[in-house]
């Protein structure tokens, strides 16, 4: 028989035994088509949540009634006052206050009067996100309140305000909406490429390490079918499966967009049909050197939960490689593109930045995924000539 026709026979049959596993595949599969809406709910119910804190212009004090300027400052700024909880410390501790407390002492109005400098503290809790995020909003707008103080003084003697600030800094940032909205959306780069590793991970599993479990692989090698004939079947399958949930995961950020609720993300996200098929560009080379090095470490093995187990360490690595990117504070260097999973993440890391792919960069993966695919290829092909001989 034609090799070709040999390899194809195999697929079809390899791709039939995936498909008549519904329950598992509809769970991959359904997985892959959630995961664009979730996590673009989840992003835009946070940044809501921050938006909405910074409109709502509310100030938590204790001892406001000893700083009147200061008050009367506050309201005209249109911020609420919120006389703060006895044990405020606790609660923003325990996550459970999501505001910074500003405590003033006695004698601020007197020390202010005097022309001496009043101390308050701002008391927020390092680990609690939205207290940090208030202490700075807070901290500008006693900022304010301090300058206004200068001014008037100043203004009192007859001085000009402008000896203060002779110089003025203008603020450019260079970065543009889609790179701002990188910043929170860097995680939907990670996420793909974990549903392209869980989708080949049960379907290059069950055709090597299940098959033996089962005894089903030693009389498919009794047939007249060459080793690798086998082998690219089994991997056309398996890469077809991961390829499929590649496709979904990327087209389900379409719609997902639909269910922002952060008009701020709304405007920034931009992913439509050109992101998608950068994206695939990128991740179907990945699918095919994935399934392959799936394949590779589950063909070593007796047992279908021994399979598992090994894998771990394959998910691990796809899972970790992207936090390369997230401690190196210098970019992007050249070596990123040579890592597979890290390449993929920082290309399409630039594809959410609104950053064109050159060629040279996407050759560099491409090459490495090659070379993967190839090598796990070979590797499984030798261990079935192994099993076969035995």
């Amino acid at each position: 028989m034609n090799p070709w026709r040999s390899a194809l026979a195999v697929f079809r049959k390899e791709l039939l035994d995936a498909m008549r596993d519904r329950r598992t595949l509809l769970v991959v599969l359904f997985s892959a088509v959630l995961m664009g809406p979730l996590v673009l709910m989840a992003l835009s119910g946070l940044i809501a949540s921050f938006e909405a804190k910074a409109e709502q212009r509310e100030l938590v004090v204790a001892g406001i009634q000893y700083a009147p300027s200061l008050r009367n400052y506050v309201e005209r700024q249109t911020w609420t006052l919120r006389e703060a909880p006895s044990d405020y410390e606790q609660r923003l501790k325990d996550s459970k206050l999501g505001d910074p407390v500003l405590v003033i002492a006695k004698n601020f109005e007197a020390d202010l009067l005097r022309g001496d400098s009043p101390e308050v503290e701002l008391v927020s809790h390092s680990a609690n996100q939205q207290s940090q995020n208030g202490a700075r909003r807070v901290a500008d707008l006693l900022r304010g309140f301090s300058q206004e103080r200068v001014g008037l003084t100043l203004a009192l003697r007859g001085v000009s305000l402008d000896l203060l600030t002779p110089m003025k800094v203008q603020e450019v940032d260079l970065a543009s909406n889609q790179t701002r909205a990188a910043q929170f959306t860097g995680m939907v780069a990670i996420m793909v490429l974990l549903a392209v590793v869980s989708g080949a991970m049960n379907a290059a599993l069950d055709s090597t390490a299940g098959e033996r479990e089962r005894g089903s692989l030693e009389p498919l090698l009794m047939n007249p079918v060459g080793g690798m004939s086998l082998v690219l079947g089994k991997w056309g399958a398996v890469a077809v499966v991961s390829m499929l949930v590649a496709v979904l995961s990327c087209l389900s950020f379409l719609p997902g967009q639909w269910l922002l609720r952060s008009d701020t993300l709304q405007a920034m996200f931009q992913f439509g049909w050109t992101e998608v098929a950068l994206f695939l560009v990128v991740l179907l080379p990945f699918s095919a050197a994935v399934s392959a090095v799936l394949m590779a470490v589950a063909i070593r093995c007796k047992s279908f939960k021994e399979a598992q187990a090994n894998s771990t360490v394959v998910v691990m690595a796809v899972s970790l490689m992207p936090l390369v990117s997230l401690f190196n504070q210098n970019g992007e260097e050249p070596w990123h593109l040579w890592v597979p999973a890290l390449a993929q993440n920082t290309l399409m890391t630039r594809v959410l930045k609104g950053e064109g792919l050159s060629v040279s960069q996407l050759m560099v993966p491409l090459f490495v995924c090659a070379v993967l695919t190839v090598a796990g290829l070979w590797f499984v092909a030798r261990r079935l000539r192994g099993a076969a001989v035995k």
